[in-house]
């Protein structure tokens, strides 16, 4: 009986190992093993955003509020029309955009799948303009573009299921109702969409998709430099990049120095799009917790 249990469990193992379904980000071509569908993470971060919304305050700038929703509605639209044109289509279902900005003068926004955002007050002093704005919300759609809550998700769920699993096998007990336990855990505690962490990988992958959707949503992408400067500035974070899942400042504007030449190829220019930010921007200084989903955000 004991040399069953662990065949049993030796079996799980493998299968755990090998489900899941093969997913390739666009643009870099990297290759995702996701245990969880884009149907499922939609339809938990809506509940998560729903809950988020009814706590969080709105702000009352009417005019910085439809700036939000404008520059990243223009975005969306560019990313789908990207995504269509590229055997993607049947991606686009998964995305119910939504715009929110909210009194908190941190600086800072996030994505949860699906393209819900979040965007903090205090961040549009930093932003200043529209196209620095579509290099943050270019970001922030690049996460949920690339899948890496769901990339983030699989990842702690394979960790946890598989310590479960090795302790079985040593004891070799029985898996029983331990497995359903173990994923309830995980759900609870592991997949706080508004709280992710990324990976420095990750994160540089949606500095790199961000600024490339921006180009394609008719935003010149070389504002990036001198955002991510005015961030470094205002940032009072000096975490060093390799202690941190994101990277320090140098690094993210040398790598976005990499990829400009790529990011200019999609960019031709678009009329009505206002490069000032509005006039009725609070010029208070804001609290910085640097993140943008780009760093540690106030949670």
């Amino acid at each position: 009986m004991k040399t069953a249990r662990v065949l049993l469990v030796a079996l799980m193992a493998a299968i755990l190992a090998g489900c899941g379904t093969t997913k390739t980000v666009p643009i870099t071509g990297r290759k995702q093993n996701l245990i969880v569908s884009d149907g499922e993470m939609l339809s938990l971060s809506s509940q998560q955003y729903s809950e988020y919304l009814k706590t969080a305050k709105p702000s009352t700038n009417a005019a910085n509020t439809a700036m939000v929703k404008r520059v990243g509605q223009r975005l969306a639209t560019a990313v789908e029309s990207f995504l269509r044109s590229n055997g993607m289509a049947e991606d686009v279902q998964y995305y119910k955009w939504q715009f929110t900005l909210v009194q908190d003068q941190s600086v800072n926004a996030w994505c949860m799948p699906g393209g819900l955002i979040c965007v903090y007050e205090g961040l549009l002093p930093v932003t200043q303009d529209e196209a620095s704005l579509a290099i943050v919300l270019g970001h922030e759609i690049a996460h949920a573009v690339a899948r890496h809550s769901a990339e983030q998700y699989s990842t702690q769920y394979r960790q946890q299921y598989g310590m479960q699993i090795g302790s079985a096998v040593a004891s070799a007990v029985g898996v029983s109702g331990n497995a359903v336990a173990l994923g309830q855990q995980v759900l609870a505690s592991g997949l706080s969409l508004q709280n992710l962490h990324y990976s420095r990988e990750n994160e540089s992958e949606a500095d790199h998709l961000g600024l490339i959707f921006a180009a394609m949503a008719g935003y010149d992408p070389q504002v990036a430099v001198s955002f991510w400067q005015r961030m470094s500035a205002a940032s009072s974070s000096k975490t060093a990049g390799f202690l941190s899942s994101h990277p320090s400042d140098a690094t993210r504007i040398k790598q976005i120095q990499g990829w400009m030449p790529e990011a200019l190829q999609y960019y031709k220019g678009q009329t009505g799009i206002t490069q000032t930010n509005s006039t009725s921007t609070k010029t208070t200084t804001p609290k910085t917790t640097k993140t943008i989903h780009i760093s540690s955000k106030k949670k």
